[in-house]
């Protein structure tokens, strides 16, 4: 909503009239911005869901407010100059990584059951705990 709310508010402030496409430079930062975090958040729904249901939720679920606040910087960022936008992107892919290895982990653990009788869904659980406060770290 608030990405929507910039982008209607920047066209507005450019052009004087309804949502356009053509417009200033800033408008095309804003209406760039908003269209990469829509492209992106598809991919981080399917990982979070994946990781919260296949490996642990507590580490998930930190992980995806991670990700949001992440995003607003990018968003933030985005609005400024492009180079103001690369610590956010990049701060995104390890998230999004960290979940897919969740998630990868939480795979494994299954098969590691269904095949060999071996359950390590504590350890997975505590090792991801452990990990997820390194999120923060820039």
């Amino acid at each position: 909503a608030f990405f929507a709310s910039k982008l209607e508010h920047e066209s507005k402030h450019c052009n004087g009239k309804g949502l356009q496409r053509l417009g200033s430079s800033a408008f095309d930062r804003v209406y760039t911005a908003n269209q990469n975090c829509g492209h992106a958040y598809p991919t981080f729904l399917a990982v979070l869901w994946c990781a919260g249901l296949l490996c642990s939720q507590a580490p998930a679920a930190f992980a995806g407010l991670m990700y949001l606040f992440v995003r607003q910087k990018y968003f933030v960022g985005y609005l400024g100059e492009r180079t103001q936008s690369t610590p956010g992107y990049l701060f995104g892919k390890r998230i999004i990584l960290f979940l897919f290895l969740m998630s990868l982990a939480g795979i494994l653990n299954y098969y590691l059951i269904f095949f060999f009788g071996s359950d390590f869904e504590i350890h997975i659980k505590t090792i991801t705990s452990a990990i997820s406060p390194l999120l923060l770290i820039p």
